[in-house]
């Protein structure tokens, strides 16, 4: 158990956060996406601090079994922009109140959901690759999704180069902001030990994932969880504005 949540908030986040690893091990990104806007409207003291955990040790389940055709040349731009990203993103926690909280991880899960719906194409370029790391940086920090930037750059490239490359990017990317929201005092121990609570979560999306990206094409899973992430969203956008 988590001290100061509920029995149910509790099941809610384990069930958001199941269902966004399982995501993420069949498409490369998910978690965020899918439990950041439940958790915020559920137990926002535990945001950014428990996704940002969570995503550091996601990828390390998930490059026990994707670890080839890492795109080691296009990490090396997008990381050093993230750290300049990042220290931005520790700002924002530090000035925002839950309200704002809540409208910035709404409006920050739909805008990643339009993003990634393939509806743009960008090059992937040194400058690209630099900028998706800045705003990588500030939004996984700030509201613990910081995928979306990235992704949108290698959503054609090769499903296996997509999950391996996008690992090593949230393992690093979440040690930058853990350190960078430790130096600022915004992350608790309290979120520490829900992270350690949840951790089943993950590894039992991972080990739901694994199989399902055999059987179940992206085309086909990614829309559907992308629509119930943008209507959390929404849900928590409105209860956010009329709070």
């Amino acid at each position: 158990m988590i001290a100061g949540v509920s029995t149910g908030a509790l099941a809610l986040v384990f069930l958001a956060v199941l269902v966004g690893s399982t995501m993420q091990a069949v498409v490369g990104l998910g978690i965020g996406l899918v439990a950041a806007p439940v958790i915020t409207m559920a137990e926002p003291q535990l945001m950014p601090g428990v996704l940002i955990a969570l995503a550091l040790l996601l990828p390390c389940v998930t490059l026990l079994h994707d670890h080839e055709d890492i795109d080691w040349p296009g990490l090396n731009w997008s990381l050093p922009s993230r750290i300049v990203g990042t220290a931005l993103g520790v700002w924002v926690v530090s000035h925002l109140s839950e309200r704002e909280l809540g409208i910035s991880v709404g409006g920050m899960v739909l805008v990643a959901v339009l993003l990634t719906w393939k509806v743009v194409t960008v090059p992937i370029t040194r400058t690209s690759l630099s900028v998706a790391g800045f705003i990588g940086g500030v939004t996984g920090t700030a509201t613990s999704i910081g995928g979306p930037p990235y992704a949108l750059l290698y959503q054609h490239r090769p499903p296996h180069q997509i999950r391996s490359t996008m690992a090593v990017y949230f393992l690093i990317g979440a040690a930058i902001s853990l350190v960078g929201l430790t130096i600022s005092g915004d992350l608790t121990l309290h979120q520490l030990h829900a992270c350690a609570v949840l951790l089943p979560a993950v590894v039992l999306g991972v080990v739901a994932g694994i199989p399902l990206r055999r059987r179940l094409p992206a085309h086909v899973v990614r829309p559907a969880v992308l629509v119930i992430s943008a209507a959390s969203a929404v849900v928590l956008v409105v209860r956010s504005l009329a709070g």
